[in-house]
């Protein structure tokens, strides 16, 4: 990863959005902009699968494609877009960002003669904060993107560095820890990450709920994930100091002793716990209202929500160490959480060697057992081989558009897994090992016991036993008799692709 990337780079911008107002400024300050215009933008509509309306865009002269994702969140949604690309670059931008009529010229400034070994560069955030007052709890938020490493609220990815780490962890559900978690992999792959020269402007929050600090305290179900995947220095390693959990966690221990020692009726212990949690509490309080604007409405919520913060930002700790270190011991006998299916021949018909994205037709009934499986809950994901791509016979970019394609007539999925590697490059990830049936299963935080794989040679039945996942067998014409022999033994087999999902859904599998 050293030689020089080309001279003049060609880029995409990706944009997950809910439909917040700002989208269409965003969208019209990206278009009567000066400098070199994106291959396309990609608006990814995040909103749940019942919102049926269409945004309305504003009329462009850039290419906008818009996309849906199902209200997965903003890692699935920053996934789905990247994969709808196929530029060297893609820079995400966020729906509440504005950028000056500079900003196509600054980023692929930024971008120009970068080296390969650079596989990210971020821009300067600028959070603009009044000046008449001090800050409010909410602005104060949103001022630490300012001086946060690697916000997506204007980040650029190399194409290949996305490629490299299967791009967002789709795990963090909330804009909180996902694109943190997706720099340190991407540094950890042995890319650099560099800031450029452009400035984007994000707006500080304005909020009149006075209780939005206890909704942010979900962000700890995230913390509890990035400790679990890199260990008890995760936040040295994003650039962070020590955080506020081991106070919380004092705080809400002095509280549970006041309250059962007062049931106990040990008064003198329960007035010394009390003392402690009042005096941390009341250090907390103070702290958070000194920093703001001291207006009357400000000092009671920081109060009432100083009291509140220790025990949520615990319970919802507690909750993510469970949530993502939980391995269900009757998962292999319990119902499926996630059905993975392999690409080729199974929800899609096989044309050797597949690089054309027009070319992907969907095997019948393939639509009806994905949404049949969706409407019950149940996760559902693509682990492919794809040797063409070592064989050289598929470009990596051939590879995207093609599962663009898949994901747009079948999608949305929760994961993607895609082997890119030949026989011989004893890689771990190509079935029938079981490399892409644990990452699907980490990646949707679930165990591979949970899972079942559906797919139609005996591959596909190898790597899910091999990873302990349950597998089904739906033959075609290359399916050869062994194999089949072999699934009616050890695993199952259906005659279609609806026929296997039924099989799920009954919990016959």
């Amino acid at each position: 990863m050293s030689a020089p990337a080309h001279s003049e780079p060609t880029w995409s911008v990706v944009i997950p959005t809910i439909g917040r107002p700002g989208l269409a400024t965003l969208l019209r300050a990206l278009d009567s902009g000066t400098g070199p215009t994106p291959d396309v933008v990609v608006v990814v509509d995040d909103r749940p699968r019942s919102a049926t309306e269409p945004f309305d865009l504003p009329a462009l002269d850039l290419t906008v494609r818009p996309v849906r994702c199902g209200g997965r969140g903003p890692a699935a949604a920053r996934n789905v877009g990247w994969r709808h690309t196929s530029s060297e670059w893609v820079a995400f931008l966020d729906d509440d960002v504005t950028v000056a009529s500079t900003w196509r010229d600054h980023l692929v400034r930024d971008l120009r003669g970068l080296p390969s070994s650079v596989g990210a560069s971020q821009a300067v955030i600028d959070v603009p904060l009044p000046t008449d007052r001090r800050p409010t709890d909410d602005e104060r938020r949103t001022a630490a993107l300012s001086t946060a490493r690697w916000i997506t609220a204007d980040m650029a990815y190399r194409r290949t560095a996305l490629r490299t780490v299967d791009g967002f962890d789709e795990r963090f559900p909330r804009a909180y820890r996902e694109d943190s978690d997706l720099a340190v992999r991407v540094r950890r792959a042995g890319y650099e990450i560099v800031t450029g020269t452009r400035i984007t402007t994000h707006p500080p929050a304005v909020s009149a709920d006075p209780w939005a600090s206890l909704r942010a305290q979900r962000g700890n179900e995230d913390n509890a994930l990035m400790r679990l995947k890199y260990g008890r220095d995760w936040r040295s390693e994003i650039g962070e100091g020590p955080g506020m959990m081991p106070r919380h966690v004092v705080t809400t221990l002095t509280a549970a002793v006041a309250v059962r020692s007062v049931s106990r009726g040990r008064r003198r212990i329960a007035a010394a716990a009390a003392s402690a949690w009042a005096t941390l509490t009341a250090e907390f309080a103070a702290r958070r209202i000194a920093a703001g604007p001291r207006s009357s409405r400000e000092c009671v919520s920081m109060a009432v929500t100083s009291a509140l913060i220790p025990p949520l930002a615990v319970a919802y700790r507690a909750r993510g160490e469970l949530r993502h270190r939980l391995v269900r011991s009757d998962a292999s006998t319990g119902p499926a959480r996630a059905v993975l299916f392999d690409r080729d021949d199974t929800i899609i018909v096989d044309v050797p060697y597949l690089a054309d994205p027009d070319a992907v037709t969907p095997v019948d009934g393939a639509r009806e057992a994905l949404d049949l499986l969706r409407n019950n809950g149940i996760k559902v994901g693509v682990v492919s081989n794809q040797s063409g791509v070592a064989r050289g016979l598929v470009a990596p970019e051939q590879l995207d558009a093609v599962n663009a394609r898949v994901e747009t007539l079948l999608g949305p999925f929760d994961t993607w897994q895609v082997c890119p590697h030949g026989e011989a490059d004893g890689c771990g990830c190509r079935k029938p090992r079981p490399g892409m049936v644990d990452a699907a299963a980490r990646e949707l935080g679930l165990s591979p016991a949970d899972c079942v794989l559906i797919g139609d040679i005996g591959a596909d039945i190898g790597a899910a036993q091999a990873a302990g996942a349950r597998a089904i067998l739906v033959p075609t014409p290359r399916t050869r008799a062994d194999e089949v022999d072999h699934a009616r033994r050890h695993a199952a087999v259906a005659p279609t692709v609806a026929a296997a999902v039924s099989a799920v859904i009954a919990g016959a599998v």
